[in-house]
């Protein structure tokens, strides 16, 4: 998909490759996104399996597996270990497994309809940050829909029939974790010469031995080895299919911001959410209907529609005449923004 991407994008040459990039990764991650929302909450809920850490744990082995095997046969690149490659990604590795065990204990404590809506608040959280680590400032039109998102989730949350505080507090949590995860993930791709297959390799690599211990500390291996739906060649398929879709949402995130902005990819990853909110409603059996919730849930859908016509609509040529053009290209901006002369970002 990336090499047909590149191809169609060399093609159609300057700023519609450019755009076609952008729409491009932002289609692919957000499928990803959604199917493994999907399947993780099948897993977890419809099967009842007892541990999400076991599931992280899954992911993440996954990930270097795959990544190491395609380093050897030539498919891949990334560069070799070395005593400072830890120094020069963090605190990437850190942020990457608490978002995935947070979000994965999100997703097996709440319905998925407030799982969605509740994520939202990582859009918020993203603006922010971007503002303060690469310098972006958002248009008024993306203030309004992403105020809209958020006063959505939160009148939804005010009449949740289902509560549950240890969902909320999972969720919030990752909501932190996913705003830090894209800006300096955006931040490491531009200056610390890893590739998104390092980022990729070493972010799990450095976490797999401390996930598993935390894992038994927590009695949760136990619990998974005497699980008794590992028979069932249904669950086990799709608890496979988890682990894997983890790597492969994983390289999508990276894409994502690797051509968009941070927030531009918090954002598709909670349009994603648009469709998993209603099909929610009917996987898990764990949803409750009210009038004030789905009005909430639905004010938050509407503003997460406004911020995709605002961000992908085409926007008009700077008329410069010296190449470049006024079509979005975040990935350029940012760049820019990294290296200001005080060298503040540097500091953060």
């Amino acid at each position: 998909m990336r090499a047909l991407a590149a191809d169609m994008a060399s093609s159609m040459g300057g700023t519609d490759g450019a755009q076609f990039l952008q729409v491009s990764s932002a289609i692919f991650y957000g499928l990803s996104s959604f199917l493994i929302t999907v399947v993780n909450k099948t897993v977890l809920t419809s099967y009842r399996f007892p541990s999400f850490l076991v599931l992280s744990l899954g992911q993440l082995t996954a990930s270097i597996v795959v990544l190491f095997v395609a380093k050897r046969l030539g498919i891949v690149k990334y560069p070799d270990f070395s005593r400072d490659i830890a120094r020069r990604i963090f605190p990437l590795p850190l942020i990457y497994l608490g978002n995935m065990m947070f979000g994965l204990g999100g997703t097996q404590a709440l319905s998925l309809p407030m799982f969605a809506a509740l994520r939202r608040f990582s859009i918020l959280l993203t603006m922010l940050l971007e503002l303060l680590v690469l310098g972006i400032r958002p248009t008024l039109a993306v203030k309004v829909s992403v105020f809209a998102m958020v006063g959505g989730a939160l009148l939804a949350a005010l009449d949740d029939l289902s509560f549950n505080l240890q969902g909320y507090l999972y969720v919030m949590i990752t909501n932190t974790l996913t705003a830090a995860n894209g800006v300096y993930m955006k931040k490491k791709l531009d200056t610390a010469d890893m590739g998104k297959y390092g980022l990729m390799y070493y972010n799990s690599l450095f976490m797999i031995l401390p996930a598993f211990f935390g894992t038994w500390l927590a009695g949760d291996l136990d619990r998974a080895w005497q699980y008794e739906g590992w028979n069932d060649p249904l669950f086990a398929g799709q608890f496979l299919l988890s682990c894997v879709m983890g790597f492969i949402l994983s390289y999508s995130i990276i894409l994502c911001t690797q051509h968009n902005s941070a927030l531009t990819t918090t954002i598709v990853g909670c349009l994603k959410n648009i469709s998993v909110t209603y099909i929610g409603m009917f996987i898990g059996g764990d949803y409750v209907f009210s009038w004030l919730n789905a009005i909430g849930i639905n004010i938050s859908v509407t503003g997460s529609l406004l911020y995709t016509y605002v961000t992908f609509r085409k926007k008009p040529s700077s008329g410069s005449g010296s190449g470049s053009s006024g079509s979005g290209d975040t990935n350029s901006t940012d760049k820019k923004l990294l290296l200001p002369a005080g060298g503040r970002i540097d500091n953060v």
